[in-house]
């Protein structure tokens, strides 16, 4: 279940704010015709934290039924507190979903006890593969490889989705949870090539919504030992990323805006889905910031031309 290229779904919007499922139905659409290996969707880059629980349901339906079992499906159950968390992966277990993916609490702060006693009661309440959700970042606090090694031995979590960027740790989880059958999915965008030479068993790439070929390729060569073609494309996606985020005006918009707001430009601009909205705070991208995107697109083969040029 946990392996090769799940891209984590945007969530796509219509003009109110309610999940656009027609678009949806596109993207995950244009994902498993790619041959993508799962689909996560309620992640960080689908506005879990912003969507209502109707907006969670409604989102995770619409990729349920349009993965008809071809893929797993992975739904992010992310909240504050571990009875929320519950909640939320039940809902999820009886909607379909294959998995649950879940950070550590947050906003009130709790010790590694509390942490580790929150991911065992999650896995006692729902008959599905948890995954632990280590973004520290967006949570406030890392998840260390000895907890998550423990985790794994007791068969508390059957995968760590590791959105850290930090490679060193990374190699730490994988020395941690080595023997176990847990998998560890990086999630960066920028270091899948070398989590993948290191050892990971797959990439959970934001990137992968809009360039899912580009991911699936990296991975193809990984998986041949192809090294020089594995960093050759890691090496274009990486600038695609950098372009494409950096889009945004940073004194308008913050990095999460920015990154989202591109994303979902772009699908857009490729015609997968069928408005670009985030969902507030989150603020949209400019006509401006849009045609930077477009000219990114172009210059990566992804696009004929800009959609100035039209």
């Amino acid at each position: 279940m946990f392996h090769g290229i799940i891209p984590p779904l945007c969530t796509p919007l219509t003009e109110d704010g309610e999940v656009d499922t027609a678009s949806l139905e596109r993207l995950c659409g244009f994902l498993l015709d790619a041959g993508v290996h799962g689909l996560f969707v309620c992640g960080s880059t689908g506005e879990v934290s912003q969507l209502t629980d109707r907006a969670r349901a409604a989102a995770l339906r619409t990729v349920v039924g349009t993965a008809a079992g071809r893929v797993p499906v992975l739904a992010g159950v992310v909240d504050t507190a571990t009875p929320r968390v519950v909640e939320h992966a039940r809902t999820a277990r009886e909607l379909g979903a294959d998995a649950v993916v879940a950070t550590a609490p947050f906003y009130v702060g709790t010790a590694l006890p509390e942490v580790r006693d929150h991911y065992r009661r999650l896995a006692a309440a729902v008959d599905v593969p948890v995954v632990a959700y280590d973004i520290p970042s967006n949570v406030g606090r890392k998840l260390p490889a000895e907890l998550l090694g423990e985790l794994a031995r007791d068969g508390v979590i059957a995968a760590v989705k590791d959105s850290s960027g930090d490679l060193e740790s990374f190699q730490r989880l994988l020395d941690a949870t080595d023997g176990t059958g847990t998998a560890c999915l990086t999630g960066s965008e920028k270091l899948a090539d070398l989590a993948l030479l290191r050892g990971a068993h797959g990439v959970v790439p934001g990137l992968g919504n809009i360039d899912p070929h580009g991911y699936l390729r990296l991975h193809r060569a990984a998986g041949d030992g192809d090294w020089d073609t594995a960093r050759r494309e890691q090496r274009r996606l990486t600038r695609l990323f950098a372009a494409v985020t950096a889009a945004a005006d940073p004194a308008r918009v913050g990095p999460v805006s920015a990154a989202l707001g591109a994303f979902k430009t772009a699908l857009v601009l490729r015609g997968v889905i069928d408005r670009a909205d985030t969902l507030p705070p989150l603020l949209p991208l400019t006509g401006e910031e849009t045609e930077r995107i477009a000219t990114c697109l172009a210059d990566a083969g992804l696009l004929p031309e800009p959609a100035s040029r039209t």
